[in-house]
């Protein structure tokens, strides 16, 4: 009896210890459990490609301002803003009636004058006819000088009235012309192909040479205006050691960022840099040609032009990693224990969209946390690493 006496006790002690062994081991895993595997990265010298922008604005290769020749009222709008037409094609029509009415007049006139140069022909060639037969009749003593003086005077006034009627079959024929062209001006042909522009005048519009109908932009390349500073424009030239034209012909493809961020995918080429700094911004306009097949890009789009520049043996983390605080950058250090510590770090003001060139704050070797950043990680929290 005294024995099991003595085991309840024991036992009872056993079954606690397991209880407590039971539940540190529970809330070890627990604890485990709660500290987040998060990813990283070992940072390391490397090369890497940054991008200055420069804010851009883009034209058709040649866009072509649409006046119509002559004074009248529109009668027919063949197209509509932002359509594609081809070289040739009918934009608008202008009232033709009063045009055709002087085609006709015109015409009538011409007919007039030729008929009055027939007339003055065969007056030419009868007084011809009388002067050689009075030349005959003179040599034959048959007439006086005076009467064949007189057939004569009848010729030179038949001859000079064939020259006015000739002048005047010219000058009716200029007048057929001058209408036809008028008539044929009626009609508005889009000089090359590309893309309308807005249109402010509608159909019933009294319109003259000096009303803009519309542009038509051309489509096919189009060009993106930014700017140099003078001191890019000596640091592109190589402190002036290099002409534009090499430099120009030196210059890597670049590209354009598109107004909503995102990148358009066909490359370009700074095509040409203004000889003349203005006065007012101290800046050289340049000119960048970007192919555009698809018509995607158009007159008066706006966006930056990214000119790539190479920097080797630079730390580069990507932008994912860092945060803010007050316009001040900052990154989480892992230590080997996997512990974040939070570190300012400052950055090229050029990049690639994705990534930062780190100038200072971290160094080679050391793990940045790339995951969670700005979201779960907090300065002094544990993690376990996931590389």
């Amino acid at each position: 009896m005294n024995k099991i006496k003595f085991l309840k006790p024991f036992v009872g002690l056993c079954l606690v210890g397991l209880c407590v062994a039971s539940c540190s081991k529970k809330g070890d895993q627990q604890q485990q459990a709660q500290v987040p595997e998060l990813a990283v990265l070992t940072v390391g010298a490397d090369n890497a490609t940054v991008f200055t922008a420069y804010p851009a604005t883009l034209h058709g290769r040649n866009d072509v301002e649409i006046r119509p020749q002559i004074t009248g009222f529109l009668t027919k709008v063949h197209v509509t803003e932002g359509q594609h037409v081809s070289a040739g094609q009918v934009l608008f029509t202008i009232d033709q009636v009063s045009l055709e009415a002087a085609v006709s007049a015109a015409q009538s006139q011409v007919l007039q004058a030729e008929a009055s140069v027939k007339v003055a022909q065969a007056n030419v060639n009868t007084a011809q006819t009388n002067a050689n037969n009075n030349k005959l009749l003179l040599d034959q003593n048959i007439i006086s000088a005076s009467a064949y003086q007189t057939s004569v005077d009848a010729l030179n006034a038949a001859k000079a009235s064939l020259g006015q009627a000739q002048a005047g079959v010219r000058a009716a024929q200029a007048s057929l012309t001058t209408a036809q062209k008028n008539l044929s001006y009626s009609v508005v042909r889009a000089p090359e192909s590309g893309v309308i522009g807005s249109i402010d005048f509608k159909e019933g519009a009294l319109v003259s040479p000096s009303t803009l109908l519309t542009v038509v932009s051309s489509s096919a390349d189009m060009e993106a205006y930014f700017s140099f500073t003078e001191q890019e424009l000596l640091s592109f030239t190589g402190e002036g050691k290099a002409s534009v034209d090499a430099a120009l012909a030196a210059m890597p493809a670049v590209t354009l960022q598109l107004a909503d961020g995102s990148t358009y995918p066909q490359q370009g080429k700074v095509i040409s840099i203004s000889g003349v700094l203005d006065t007012s911004t101290g800046s050289a306009t340049a000119k960048a040609a970007f192919p555009n097949p698809n018509g995607v890009l158009r007159s008066g789009n706006t966006g930056k032009v990214l000119i790539p520049r190479s920097i080797n043996n630079v730390l580069s983390i990507p932008q994912s990693a860092t945060f803010e605080i007050q316009g001040l950058k900052y990154c989480f250090i892992v230590d080997k224990s996997g512990k974040l510590a939070q570190t300012q770090i400052t950055v090229d003001p050029n990049d690639d969209g994705k990534n930062y060139i780190v100038t200072s704050g971290l160094q080679p070797g050391q793990t940045v946390l790339v995951e969670g950043v700005g979201i779960t990680a907090k300065d002094g929290m544990q993690i376990k690493p996931k590389k």
